[in-house]
């Protein structure tokens, strides 16, 4: 396995890495600025997580009908773009006096140059590096995140006791330009992976053929549904405890880091394919302890162990890489961001809901419950699909267990 140095050597791979560090602390920063301003105005739990986690709704619109871009834009220019469209989207945010309506139009728009996004980010990864150091590669993006998700959580709860959440969110913008500064000039511009013009019909096409395979079907399923539940309670942070709700966050992202680093780096591959099951149900279970109201330090750890298990994710990307051919990579991992990021806004907007009709402590029990569920229901339908006679290769097979169902009853 190659080195974390040996990757930064990697042409393009550091300035790469410097632009999208740039880009997820705006992303917490302006995150959670709009969600205190919201919760301040409006007074709704329902609101507050709405406009946080929200405009991940709109992905779903824009993987039917942008995802194709993926691989048939050039990639350094189209990020370049969506850096400043989320630059700009962002400074309308700050305007004093913007109607709420007004701030959920812009943030659908976000959304909806997002989903355009994650293809694009994902499938130029996959370029810079080789299909093998993939893994280690997007574990070190996803260990960036956790990063500068503690580092953006955290200034971002204290910015906000000093300063207006409006002041914030143009720090925000600022950040968004300086991302896409970086990618303009840290990167090589690169021809489109795939030949033709982007186009709703070329989407559907291709979400067509990436989901007529029921192991991948499983894998978005694994990748999507749990995932985004649990996101949903952490849209309740703020409504749940104003105050700490930024330590909250640092609290999941260095979680978040802990899991990616351990996945990622330190178990071995043999048994890493044996893990998305019990490191998913480690992601919903401490939040049933929730609905007891404990003090903000066992919250913070039981936030902290539960978001270790963010590492099934890179169990799963790996199976989804696996049985995807490689003209497909950008689509298929922009499938994956999209269809992810909408079921954190649906896990956010059915949480938000639950906390308007109970309390935020009752609905994260309650969501987390259902993400419980949702991960044994697909474990026993990934057991049911390795042993289908038509299952045949081993990466279908590796694919047919995307929850690491073989390791429930130690199989190997």
């Amino acid at each position: 396995m190659r080195s974390y140095r040996e990757l930064f050597r990697t042409p393009e791979f550091t300035p790469f890495f410097l632009a999208s560090a740039a880009h997820t602390a705006a992303q917490t920063i302006g995150g959670l600025a709009l969600g205190t301003l919201v919760y301040r105005i409006t007074g709704s739990p329902l609101l507050s997580a709405v406009s946080m986690f929200g405009p991940q709704l709109a992905q779903v619109l824009g993987a039917t009908i942008l995802l194709s871009g993926a691989d048939r834009l050039p990639p350094r220019s189209t990020l370049t773009g969506i850096g400043l469209a989320f630059a700009a989207g962002t400074a309308v945010l700050a305007l004093p006096g913007l109607p709420v309506a007004a701030v959920f139009a812009v943030l659908f728009a976000q959304g909806l140059v997002a989903s355009l996004g994650g293809g694009v980010r994902w499938g130029l990864l996959n370029e810079i590096l080789s299909k093998d150091d993939y893994l280690l590669g997007r574990s070190v993006f996803n260990m960036l995140s956790g990063l500068m998700q503690i580092t953006g959580f955290a200034a971002g709860g204290v910015l906000l006791t000093v300063v207006s959440p409006r002041t914030c969110l143009l720090l925000a913008a600022a950040l968004y330009a300086l991302s896409a500064l970086g990618v303009r000039l840290g990167l090589t511009a690169r021809p489109p992976r795939a030949s033709g013009r982007p186009s709703p019909a070329a989407t559907w096409r291709t979400n067509a053929l990436l989901w007529s395979s029921r192991p991948r079907r499983l894998t978005y399923l694994g990748l999507w549904v749990p995932n985004g539940l649990v996101v949903g309670c952490e849209s309740l942070y703020v409504s749940y405890d104003p105050s700490a709700a930024g330590a909250l966050f640092a609290c999941g992202a260095l979680g978040m880091f802990v899991g990616d680093v351990t996945v990622g780096r330190l178990v071995p591959p043999a048994v890493r394919a044996r893990l998305a099951t019990p490191l998913l149900l480690l992601l919903a279970t401490p939040y049933l302890l929730f609905v007891l109201r404990p003090s903000v330090a066992l919250s913070a750890v039981a936030v902290i162990v539960a978001s270790v298990g963010f590492g099934a994710g890179l169990v799963q990307q790996e199976r989804l890489m696996s049985v995807t051919p490689d003209e497909l990579t950008g689509h298929a991992l922009g499938l994956h961001s999209a269809g992810m990021l909408t079921m954190q806004g649906v896990g956010a907007a059915l949480a938000g809901s639950a906390a308007q009709l109970t309390t935020p402590a009752t609905a994260m029990t309650l969501t987390a419950a259902l993400s419980i569920t949702v991960t044994l229901t697909l474990s026993a339908l990934g057991k049911r699909e390795e042993r289908r006679p038509g299952v045949g290769g081993d990466g279908e097979r590796r694919a047919a267990g995307v929850l690491g169902v073989a390791d429930v009853d130690g199989a190997g």
